[in-house]
């Protein structure tokens, strides 16, 4: 089978209901990083006369910290970032993502593969592929079947080997980012087919992420540009499953002192929101780091105020 997917154009716009979102992963509270992609997502959802949505991305349980949803609602709100519906929370969406597995499977595009991580990397290291530090390793199909086939939905659920997305012959995907602009992805030769269910029987980001934005009717995914490699993967899913694709924003990422990413694995520091003065404070590097000017500076200025300022100049 051969596929290529064009999405050079997006059909969504403002006119049509403009849908963003937030989805942090309580696994710790917000730092600068997670605060750029909130304030960039809710300045482009408030431009566009939009509604802003929080999803709570909890499938990992294992990493997530017990509070930390209520910590980080806490610290949006302290910076005048509320949000338009009831916060959502993966963990209670379990249901919807075995649904859209089940339907992946009755397209016979499933198979079983019980692949560890050493066992992908020898594979990788004797066809002389070497993975980038911080990059994924590409699968090389090595529990990929000569046919596929349709498998009980009882034993999708029950199995303890992972469950992985058969690409085409050639999945060549192509996109149009609002501030990156063009981009192109080869999903065979920079990814492979890649896991939708885990072995210990999580669903993964990919398709989780997926399932939720068509189910919340998203039309505008403003995130940081770390998720720019996972885009291809999710247009690919969303034309399988008959689903809409939104239009992506990748916003620039906060680096630390080192080059490296911020991130809650690297101990990056919370902002602080403990009264409107320190928050407006981390409105105002976050504001920075996007790029946004003219923004008032003064000591009397109210997180309200500023927030309007901001979203006048949001392009």
């Amino acid at each position: 089978m051969i596929l290529a997917v064009s999405l050079l154009k997006n059909p969504s716009s403002p006119a049509d209901g403009y849908r963003g979102r937030f989805a942090p992963s309580p696994t710790g509270p917000l730092h600068a990083g997670s605060l750029v992609a909130a304030l960039g997502s809710w300045l482009d959802a408030r431009k566009n006369g939009g509604k802003w949505l929080l999803r709570i991305e909890d499938l990992d349980t294992p990493r997530c910290i017990p509070g930390a949803d209520q910590q980080i609602q806490a610290q949006l709100l302290a910076c005048g970032l509320s949000w338009d519906e009831e916060p959502s929370y993966q963990s209670q969406r379990q249901e919807l993502y075995q649904g859209a597995l089940e339907q992946l499977n009755q397209l016979e595009l499933l198979y079983p593969c019980s692949c560890s991580r050493q066992t992908i990397a020898s594979t990788l290291a004797a066809l002389g592929i070497e993975t980038p530090r911080n990059q994924e390793m590409i699968y090389p199909g090595t529990c990929r079947p000569n046919q596929l086939e349709t498998h009980s939905p009882e034993l999708l659920k029950t199995s303890k080997v992972a469950w992985r997305l058969a690409l085409p012959q050639y999945c060549h995907i192509e996109f149009e980012d609002l501030v990156l602009g063009h981009q192109s992805q080869n999903l065979n030769a920079e990814v492979g087919d890649f896991v939708l269910r885990r072995n210990d029987g999580l669903f993964t980001y990919q398709l989780a992420v997926v399932v939720d934005d068509a189910q919340q009717g998203i039309t505008h995914i403003v995130r940081g540009e770390d998720l720019l490699s996972n885009t291809a993967r999710q247009i690919h899913l969303q034309k399988i499953l008959g689903y809409q694709t939104p239009q992506y924003l990748h916003l620039p990422l906060v680096l630390d002192e080192y080059g490296e990413k911020l991130s809650k694995k690297t101990l990056a520091t919370q902002i602080n929101t403990q009264d409107d003065k320190h928050s407006l404070a981390e409105l105002r590097k976050a504001a920075q780091h996007l790029g946004l000017i003219d923004l008032p500076d003064g000591e009397h200025t109210t997180i309200a105020e500023w927030l309007l300022a901001a979203t006048r100049v949001w392009r």
